[in-house]
């Protein structure tokens, strides 16, 4: 039995209903991680052979759940690179051409979008910016351009910014050997920062390790993203913009299952899903979209 299924045997064994769990009674330390109250919907890894507690609260410390993370990280992880390349690729393309083809991609205006890393086993975003980039659609007809903001790194505390490109030329190769913007463009003018722009953002596409169908999303640990949508969605709620519409690209075995992922109170929930199988709407703004 994993830890995660021991754990909720163990937790099963001593309860007959849905209640709120306390943590064992401890000598305070200072470097004792705080315990928060989450919700465990469906806490179980996929492969776990523990029963699925629905609507069950607990109080479980942040060393738990960190925990839990990586256990599923782990298996995700080895799932993706255990994943046909054949498959990979088909399921690339059938992505990348869904969301070209919806409706909330078409008629956004300013959007924000990962740079594909290939050693992340991230679904493939090339064709997609580059299609954006060029300014005409598939059958090669004119349309107003969209305007483009790529992420880049800024330290190794989840410090991240999302500067705007016009080319590919923008992007250089960090010390990851991952691709990102220059601070300045070939004419040594300094990219556009889409936290100091005029215009609100409607569209973010984003990567993951996993995500579930209530719009949890399990990253890699660093904080990246959740510290920025965090940040970004402040400043359109205090300049009273619209908030962006998040859209999560997946590969078929990233999806979990209702309440999988854990989570902790800094972690930003996603409004759709996107996988070779279509637009899953998660959040009414999204299904209003995709209607």
């Amino acid at each position: 039995m994993t830890i995660v299924g021991l754990f909720f045997h163990r937790l099963a064994r001593r309860m007959t209903h849905p209640c709120t769990l306390a943590a064992a009674p401890s000598p305070p330390l200072p470097t004792k991680t705080p315990a928060i109250s989450v919700p465990l919907l469906h806490l179980n890894l996929r492969s776990s052979s523990t029963s699925s507690f629905s609507n069950m609260s607990a109080t479980i410390d942040l060393d738990t759940i960190f925990k839990l993370k990586k256990s599923l990280r782990f298996k995700i992880k080895k799932e993706l690179k255990s994943m046909d390349p054949i498959l990979r690729s088909r399921e690339d393309d059938a992505i990348q051409r869904i969301v070209l083809e919806s409706p909330w991609f078409k008629t956004c205006k300013r959007l924000c979008a990962y740079l594909t890393c290939a050693a992340l086993r991230e679904v493939d975003t090339s064709k997609l910016l580059l299609e954006i980039l060029k300014g005409t659609d598939k059958d090669g007809q004119y349309r107003v351009r969209k305007t483009l903001y790529v992420p880049r790194i800024e330290d190794k505390n989840g410090h991240m910014r999302m500067l705007n490109i016009s080319t590919m030329d923008d992007l250089i190769a960090n010390s990851m050997n991952i691709l990102e913007p220059a601070p300045l463009d070939a004419q040594g003018n300094k990219l556009e920062d889409v936290m100091l722009a005029n215009e609100p953002v409607d569209l973010f596409l984003l990567p993951g390790l996993a995500f579930d169908k209530s719009g949890r999303r399990l990253g890699r640990g660093g904080g990246y993203y959740d510290t920025f949508l965090t940040k970004y969605q402040e400043l359109a709620e205090e300049r009273k913009w619209q908030k962006p519409l998040l859209v999560a690209l997946s590969y078929s075995p990233q999806i979990m299952e209702e309440g999988v992922i854990p989570i902790t109170p800094n972690d930003v929930f996603v409004d759709a899903l996107v996988s070779s199988s279509g637009v899953i709407p998660i959040t009414p703004a999204a299904s209003a979209l995709c209607s």
